[in-house]
């Protein structure tokens, strides 16, 4: 098993493109009869990370912490962006109702597709004995079926990348000694949390195939779990971009004044509201909230509508009310531009190295993009590929707000 595992990383390791992660310490030289031959190297001196990692007889490699950091920083850069992926990709899987399509969850079983004709008719006579094909899709095709059917396939599998992404090469990391002690209780937190949120997405799927007959509303999944499905997704990715970037991104050694001081807790609770608005999208995702008024500022005809409060007990309407749902998606997007805004003109006002200068002007930026596309959204309702866009813009808006905050963060002494 432990051949399988690293042999095929060694040799991805041997690799030239991975050369460039870490810099050659001992170049060649240049002149007439020494050309095309190493100078020695002196005992902890290196090359390139395969070269370390190939040498017999070394169970771990003492690579530098700084060219450590920068292999481990990038690392879960690409992990927060296999994140992002799936995240994207669970939102048009939910906006086309393509979720409940598949009907069991099998870690390895359920890999392979159906190929056959009698595979499918299996696999839609499977799909036919749950509420969402009695009741919303009784007159579907089998070629329909495949599209719904293909598009929780990719979300289930991308999610197995992802799994393999933090797993893998954590394990290959950790064998070779290229993590510290605080980042091995980092990256365990991380694998599990990948591991975790696996149970967590078929534990919500689980929540749209029971039978309800109490409801007449429409098959759907909990908008609970839902959002404990995002939010969880959405705490991996920040925790690993927040890590690649403290890695890869030299820190500012800022003069702390009071102004800072109150730039940097702003910046903080900005972040903690832009996240909020996007976890709230579950929500209005789970209840098909966005189709309830389709206006803009107003709400039909009025600023506050008179459904807004009937559900009993009150604290229902808050999470179970598509009405109030959606009204507090647009207060707490209206509240995280404006967040935004200040944000940025108090960062004006202090001297900033010129990288900070960008991270601020470019969450500006984003957050009256993101809004714009909120508000054409729901003016047009809701097509799959604005919706889709709109819910890409708050990943976007929370990686630079991750950023900002970043810039700002305290040189520790």
């Amino acid at each position: 098993m432990q051949r399988l595992l690293f042999t095929p990383l060694t040799a991805f390791l041997g690799s030239p493109c991975l050369r460039l992660l870490v810099p050659r310490v001992a170049p060649r030289t240049q002149c007439g009869c020494s050309c095309g031959i190493r100078r020695p190297l002196r005992p902890g001196q290196y090359s390139t990370i395969s070269d370390v990692a190939l040498q017999p007889g070394r169970s771990t490699v003492s690579l530098p912490s700084k060219a450590a950091e920068r292999v481990v920083g990038r690392w879960l850069l690409v992990c927060s962006g296999t994140v992002a992926g799936a995240v994207i990709l669970g939102g048009v899987t939910r906006l086309t109702e393509s979720g409940l399509s598949m009907v069991d969850w099998h870690l390895i079983k359920e890999m392979k597709p159906p190929t056959s004709k009698e595979e499918w008719e299996a696999e839609f006579q499977k799909y036919q004995q749950f509420p969402e094909f009695k009741i919303l899709n009784h007159d579907m095709t089998l070629a329909e079926f495949k599209f719904i059917w293909y598009m929780e396939y990719s979300h289930r599998m991308w999610g197995r990348l992802v799994g393999l992404a933090y797993i893998l090469p954590a394990a290959y990391f950790w064998k070779k000694g290229w993590l510290t002690r605080g980042l091995k209780g980092r990256v365990l937190a991380l694998c599990g949390l990948v591991c975790f949120q696996g149970l967590l997405g078929w534990y919500m799927v689980k929540s749209g195939l029971e039978e309800k007959p109490d409801s007449h509303d429409i098959p759907r999944v909990s908008q609970y779990r839902l959002a404990a499905h995002l939010g969880s997704a959405l705490v991996l990715y920040c925790a690993s971009l927040w890590t690649s970037l403290s890695l890869l991104l030299p820190q500012h050694k800022l003069t702390e004044t009071r102004q800072l001081l109150r730039l940097r807790r702003f910046a903080h609770g900005t972040a903690g509201l832009v996240f909020l608005t996007a976890l709230s999208g579950a929500f209005v995702a789970g209840l098909d909230a966005g189709l309830v008024y389709n206006s803009f500022p107003k709400m039909g005809e009025s600023w506050i509508p008179e459904d807004l409060f009937t559900f009993s007990p009150l604290l229902r309407n808050v999470f179970e009310n598509p009405t109030m749902v959606q009204f507090d998606h647009r207060v707490l997007g209206i509240a995280s531009v404006t967040a935004v805004t200040v944000l940025y003109f108090l960062s004006r006002r202090i001297p900033l190295p010129r990288r900070t200068k960008i991270a601020a002007t470019t969450l500006l930026a984003l957050a009256y993009t993101q809004v714009g596309l909120g508000i054409s959204t729901l003016l047009m309702y809701v097509p799959t590929p604005l919706a889709a866009t709109h819910q890409s813009g708050s990943l976007a808006l929370l990686s630079v707000a991750l950023w900002l905050m970043n810039e700002l963060r305290r040189v520790p002494k």
